[in-house]
């Protein structure tokens, strides 16, 4: 995955337009495209990051995650270091829709040229993704977890390998490819000569068709399983974030690439605290004789209660402020916010005679009449 921001490689600013995006991201895949950029792998990484970059600036959600928290989290993508040239036909080719230009690209190619023996890009299945909630407490959300899903998903018939076939002597060659998969057709324009190439609507891109059809699958490559998978939930996560695990979706029928698994982070309440961003805040309620003559008292925290001072004098409403005893920032563990212990005064409904005259003596005392300006 690369490190470097999504904006500066497209060059466009961070209040681009989704039609902005799409534009920068077809201007920079033209100009480091590998049919342009022949044996050239400085060229085909920036083309590659070209694509990671559109990927995710192009995902409303992944865009404001990505915002909001950099590069965390945001692996998983259908990008990264094992991203092939391939993939980013198979994922963003159709937004070069009628352009007559360089191979690959909506199935077009310049001039005749065509890149060795690649498929058309939707040939590559893509199985669907799962979308899982899971809620995590404060005290989960600051140390971090590791939770054990149970999920549902298809994965491939180990009777024939994913295949749908019964054996391999189970197919017969597809008559209208004649077993290429592809159908291709030669158009010309003022460019020069044009090869259109299109998945055969017959075998759906196999260049086979199946005989006799696997008994344990009927046929569709993928049969239904329960799963357990652990997932490692880091520190500092929020509320309405979203972790993708790669290749745990769906398996497609008849073999293709794995969706994934998609955890929507759902945060728990906590019956102390209130989060403010990484810092969280805590309500004290304090007695009136608390507040005049200072006290030791303990509080809670995240990780148990601690010893605090509270100084005579202290006003209602003034935030005390506990360093490193909040949230773990989520780009960096070792950074934690604060706790904020927010003074209030606790005001007994109920007094006792002598209580009264207590008060009684002391609302008349200079000490406690609020000094005029």
């Amino acid at each position: 995955m690369s490190k470097r921001d999504y904006y500066e490689i497209l060059e466009i600013p961070r209040s681009a337009s989704s039609e902005e995006i799409k534009k920068a991201y077809r201007k920079q895949a033209l100009k480091y495209h590998p049919d342009k950029n022949p044996d050239n792998p400085a060229a085909e990484e920036k083309f590659k990051e070209a694509a990671e970059a559109y990927e995710v600036l192009s995902d409303s959600e992944k865009r404001t995650q990505y915002d909001h928290f950099g590069h965390v989290n945001m692996r998983g993508t259908a990008q990264g270091p094992n991203m092939t040239v391939e993939d980013i036909f198979a994922n963003f080719g159709d937004i070069f829709g009628g352009f007559k230009g360089f191979g690959g690209f909506n199935n077009l190619n310049f001039n005749g040229f065509r890149r060795g023996n690649r498929r058309p890009s939707n040939n590559i299945r893509k199985g669907s993704d799962l979308r899982i909630k899971i809620t995590l407490d404060l005290v989960e959300i600051t140390k971090g977890v590791e939770k054990k899903i149970k999920i549902d998903r298809d994965i491939s018939c180990k009777n024939c390998n994913g295949s749908g076939a019964k054996n391999e002597s189970s197919y017969s060659t597809c008559e209208t490819c004649q077993g290429k998969g592809q159908i291709i057709q030669i158009s010309k324009s003022f460019m020069g000569q044009i090869q259109n190439i299109s998945t055969c609507p017959t075998c759906k891109g196999e260049g086979k068709n199946i005989t006799e059809k696997c008994p344990n699958c009927n046929g569709e490559g993928i049969i239904k399983k329960e799963e357990i998978i652990p997932i490692n939930i880091p520190p500092g996560l929020i509320g309405g974030m979203q972790i993708n695990v790669p290749n745990k979706g769906n398996v497609p029928r008849r073999g293709g690439i794995s969706g994934n698994l998609l955890i929507i982070i759902d945060e728990k309440p906590h019956p102390n605290f209130i989060r403010k961003g990484n810092d969280l805040l805590y309500n004290l309620y304090l007695s009136i004789p608390e507040i005049i003559l200072g006290t030791f008292i303990k509080i809670p925290t995240i990780e148990g209660k601690v010893k605090i001072q509270i100084k005579p004098g202290t006003q209602v409403g003034e935030i005390l402020r506990l360093k490193d005893k909040g949230i773990p920032d989520i780009n960096n563990n070792s950074q934690r916010g604060s706790l904020l212990i927010n003074i209030n005064i606790w005001i007994p409904k109920n007094l006792t005679k002598e209580e009264q005259e207590l008060i009684e003596k002391l609302k008349d005392s200079s000490n406690f009449i609020f000094p005029s300006k």
